[in-house]
């Protein structure tokens, strides 16, 4: 199973891959194209296959085909790696305009060059002013620039690069955008990246799992963070120490250029002409042919910035040799010059004509590493110093020109590791999480009935989430779950069920036991209490007393209806079954029936902890005489003080004893039936009890053809 879920996951990565590959080949192929043909404009089209892969694929395929390009790139042109930042940013942008369905309208066209071109031209700009190794593409035209007065040199090379790549942006999303309209919209969604560990979601579903109403950061924004600040200390440390490193190793190597070409200065003096130069000035074709060897050895040396000869004295240095550089004219020989601050501390060792070892100083000529090498005269005397001097601030400019290079191809791998995360994040962690949840809250919320329950566990088991570790151990222990808790329900139902019945039957039982004794009311209770429930389906249906009636609420009126009579067991046979017409007296004692009745409701009530559906017997018992209009016995209640339940089996009952035969009475016509009800709306009856009973008659008749095929 594993084995074709890997399968079919390679199939599915086919067309990304493809669409990387692509996409490096057609930057690579415009950028060589942009070479050979030497526009006279500056362009570069070296990102169209970016452009092209982020629309279509999205932020991996993207990046990968900007870092890419300018990894193959610079093979042969190492400097292009530098640039890759720009390409891996593109991609950044390029993706999300596409994602969020920006590039169908000229606005968001618009947005996306001026935003590529603003990053391409700020970058660019910046990369090569902190480097010295590069140079800096439309230099002419930020000259022009420059000229004008209005802007420095650096916001010229800025505006400059601006103007170049708004040009070169504009045509490269223009070209990306038709060439990815080639593509019919049906097969785009084709070449993202996918790595499912679950059952797919569809597009729809992955928006919703983005939709959070309680959190503050999403779980892949944190693991970005946590991502981003790990990698970045580690850089940060790591570029520290190898700028230290490498600042070092350029202060020891250039020392030692230093040392070295002191020596070699020092080698080339005869220390028994440095008196006779002094005193005559110069003026000897030996003093110049020497002058001419140290400058040989001077321009010789890139690394040194300067290299004369001083004779030390108390009173100051004299110039025996200087060289001329660029920047600084050469001092005249015999010149007098102050002792440097630098070289105080030295002052007695170098008046005594000792070695001394490098010193780093700080004067009017900037900041120096300074290499001095004693020269001597046949007596073995110092007679003066041979002097070389390395500039620190191009070794600190070299220094800065390093941490840009370590910034830039570290930003762009971290970009390029944190797309490939938030990608593995997303499928190994994200996805199926918010999967869970989503049917985790679905759950809470579809209801406690068994067929729900069945249903989610079917739908939380079809997730199949299979990444082989604890999120699939927490995903098959919430299926385990689920499955046992709809089990247990099940079985608490059937036992539910059961107690039910046995409940019903009892009550069924003892209605039965009572109807017995009335000889004249046969099957009295099963007709009342199918009455009752057609009433209640009845104002259900018509929308009537809403707020009474939900579920429990009408299974406790239907449960209870056989209960109405219960407390004719208190009647004596001699008022109950008599056949005539009852005395004033008598009357009176049948109508206890109803007090009585409420009497064994509630003590039922008080032996049988909550049994909410008892206390609609109690009302049906005690009311189902109350009349609508106040006439009613036992209390004299009138309309809706009348509870519910039992106006609802008044309608019930009369209909039940009209449609009857009784040993005082033959059985009523439906019709002298309906039209008696339909009198009593409003007088005896709830007008909208008998509505709903009127409302059902198809219903009603089955049950007379049932009970009273006479009528």
């Amino acid at each position: 199973m594993l084995q074709m879920k890997n399968s079919i996951s390679e199939k599915q990565n086919f067309a990304p891959l493809m669409l990387c590959i692509g996409g490096i080949t057609v930057n690579i192929l415009f950028s060589k194209l942009v070479s050979l043909l030497n526009l006279p404009v500056t362009l570069y089209l070296d990102s169209i296959g970016t452009v092209i892969a982020a629309v279509l694929g999205g932020t991996l395929p993207g990046v990968i085909v900007g870092f890419g390009t300018n990894l193959v790139l610079s093979i042969s042109n190492p400097v292009t790696l530098y640039y890759g930042i720009i390409n891996v940013l593109i991609a950044i942008g390029a993706s999300h305009m596409g994602e969020n369905k920006k590039l169908k309208k000229p606005a968001g066209i618009i947005t996306l060059i001026i935003s590529l071109a603003l990053i391409a031209g700020i970058l660019s700009t910046l990369i090569p002013w902190f480097m010295e190794s590069l140079t800096f593409d439309g230099e002419s035209l930020s000259r022009d620039i420059f000229r004008t007065g209005y802007f420095s040199q650096f916001f010229s090379n800025i505006i400059s690069k601006l103007l170049i790549e708004i040009l070169d942006k504009s045509l490269t999303v223009i070209i990306a955008l038709l060439l990815v309209r080639l593509i019919p919209e049906k097969h785009r969604g084709i070449f993202s990246f996918k790595g499912w560990l679950q059952t797919p979601l569809t597009d729809d579903e992955v928006i919703k799992n983005d939709r959070s109403k309680i959190r503050v950061l999403s779980l892949r924004i944190k693991m970005l963070i946590v991502l981003m600040i790990s990698l970045s200390a580690v850089a940060a440390v790591g570029t520290m120490i190898s700028a230290r490193v490498y600042y070092k190793a350029m202060i020891n190597e250039h020392t030692a250029i230093a040392q070295g070409t002191a020596k070699l200065a020092a080698k080339e003096l005869d220390g028994d002409s440095i008196e006779g130069y002094l005193a005559n000035g110069g003026d000897s074709d030996e003093y110049r042919k020497t002058k001419q060897l140290l400058e040989d050895i001077l321009y010789s040396s890139p690394e040194i910035s300067y290299l004369y000869v001083y004779k030390m004295e108390e009173d100051g240095c004299f110039v025996v040799f200087d060289i001329d550089t660029e920047d600084t004219p050469a001092n005249d020989i015999g010149e007098k010059l102050p002792c440097e601050d630098g070289f105080v501390p030295l002052l007695p060792k170098l008046l005594s004509g000792e070695a001394v070892d490098p010193i780093i100083t700080n004067d009017d000529y900037g900041t120096l590493l300074t290499a001095m090498e004693p020269v001597y005269d046949s007596a073995n005397k110092c007679v003066c110093y041979a002097i070389a001097d390395v500039d620190v601030e191009k070794l600190n400019s070299a220094k800065y020109s390093f941490l840009t290079e370590m910034i830039t191809v570290f930003l762009c791998f971290l970009i390029v590791i944190c797309a490939f995360a938030i990608w593995l994040s997303d499928y190994h962690i994200i996805y199926p999480i918010k999967s869970i949840t989503m049917d985790i809250d679905r759950i809470a919320d579809s209801g406690d009935t068994q067929e729900s329950m069945d249903n989610d566990v079917k739908k939380i088991r079809s997730l199949r989430i299979h990444t082989g570790d604890e999120i699939e151990q927490l995903y098959q222990s919430l299926c385990s779950m689920t499955r046992n808790q709809a089990e247990q329900m099940r079985r608490i139902r059937k036992l539910s069920e059961s107690t039910e019945k046995m409940h019903d039957g009892l009550i069924i039982t003892m209605a039965d036991m009572v109807d017995k004794r009335d000889s004249d009311t046969g099957a009295h209770i099963q007709k009342t209490a199918a009455y009752v429930k057609i009433i209640v389906k009845g104002l259900k249906k018509k929308g009537l007393y809403p707020e009474k009636m939900t579920p429990k609420f009408m299974s406790d009126v239907v449960r209870s209806a056989p209960l109405h009579d219960v407390g004719k067991i208190n009647i004596p046979d001699s008022v109950l079954n008599k056949p005539g017409k009852l005395t004033d007296e008598e009357y009176e004692i049948m109508k206890s029936h109803t007090t009585a009745g409420r009497a064994i409701m509630e003590h039922a009530i008080v032996s049988v902890e909550g049994d909410s559906y008892l206390k609609e017997a109690m009302n049906m018992a005690a009311y189902h005489h109350e009349r609508w209009d106040g006439k009613g016995y036992p209390e004299g209640l009138h309309g809706d003080m009348i509870p519910l339940s039992a106006r609802i089996m008044a309608v019930a009952d009369v209909f039940d004893a009209l449609t009857s035969k009784r040993v005082y009475k033959s059985a009523f016509s439906l019709e002298k039936v309906l039209s008696i009800l339909e009198e009593g709306k409003g007088k005896q009856f709830d007008p909208k009890c008998v509505d709903a009973f009127m409302d059902s008659l198809d219903e009603v008749k089955e049950v007379l053809r049932k009970y009273n095929p006479e009528i």
